[in-house]
């Protein structure tokens, strides 16, 4: 049999390795968003007002182009997809109420090691209800990212500074871990199905309800607020939310939620270099140890991806 031309062989390499690169844009964008959580909550706003608008303004500027290019996805939507994306939106919201509050408490680093801690938690889910088998190198991936992870938590934990609430931003990073899992679980299959703007509208039109209505309830203030605030909550919709979570939501149809859960981890590295720049929350050698098994994490995992 001919070999293919070398043109085309140059072009299935750039297609298989393209979904890489968008998450690597990605990644990039999302590690902004505990260092401009933190500026918000300089800014005196509450930690559900920044989730609450951070999702508002993400599903408001989306609106124009979802039904642009989706409307006849959306008027065609069953009963079964309208229950997921609401599920899919609510465990999002928990995921940013939980993971922004435990800014308060604990460091960037510690914070952003344990929330992205979803591959051991969509690995287990993954074999359990879908009887899916990763790959050897895609498990050696997520235990060497994993360990990165932790190696990053303990260093930090250790750190004279540790406030005596640490614990409970800890847990509240772990909690926003599990609720981030449910969402890309319960995304995989719903993207399945619809076409990017139609589903990121969806999720983030849903999680952004269900975070306002949160916070009517407990009576937190979500319109007065400073201009610096206002600036912080857009740029976190366009980057971290929009440019971030969306190339997530994109790549879904790609590449596997254990994947891009891997890919995730690569954000405590970029959050503590930048929080170690603006904050000058200083970092242990025992941290870069943990941000070298991570980047070697998502390596092996991103050879080990079935495309």
């Amino acid at each position: 049999m001919p070999s293919s031309p070398p043109s085309a062989r140059g072009a299935l390499t750039s297609a298989r390795w393209f979904p890489f690169v968008i998450l690597g844009i990605g990644l990039t964008a999302i590690s902004f968003g505990a260092i401009l959580a933190r500026i918000a909550q300089a800014e005196g706003v509450s930690s559900l007002a920044v989730a609450s608008w951070r999702l508002g303004f993400a599903a408001l500027i989306i609106t124009p182009v979802a039904l642009l290019q989706s409307r006849h996805e959306l008027t065609r939507l069953t009963r079964r997809q309208l229950v997921m994306a609401l599920t899919a939106g609510f465990f999002l919201a928990l995921h940013f109420a939980t993971w922004i509050t435990s800014l308060e408490y604990t460091s960037v680093a510690s914070s952003t090691a344990l929330m992205t801690t979803n591959p051991l938690w969509i690995g287990l889910a993954s074999f359990f209800i879908y009887r899916e088998t990763p790959s050897r190198m895609m498990v050696g991936g997520i235990a060497l990212s994993f360990t990165g992870s932790l190696l990053i938590f303990w260093s930090d934990s250790q750190s004279a500074g540790a406030s005596a609430n640490a614990l409970l931003g800890n847990l509240l990073a772990l909690v926003g871990s599990w609720c981030f899992s449910a969402y890309l679980l319960i995304g995989r299959r719903l993207r399945a199905g619809l076409g990017l703007p139609a589903y990121i509208w969806l999720a983030y039109g849903a999680a952004a309800l269900f975070l306002f209505a949160a916070s009517s309830a407990g009576g937190v203030e979500l319109f007065a607020l400073s201009g610096t605030a206002w600036l912080v909550l857009v740029a976190m919709a366009l980057g971290p939310q929009l440019l971030g979570h969306s190339t997530y939501n994109w790549a879904l149809r790609y590449v596997s939620a254990t994947f891009i859960a891997v890919v995730t981890l690569g954000e405590p590295v970029g959050s503590a270099l930048l929080a170690f720049i603006i904050f000058n929350e200083g970092f242990a050698p025992l941290q870069f140890v943990g941000f070298s098994l991570l980047l070697v994490g998502i390596y092996f995992a991103a050879k080990g991806e079935k495309t």
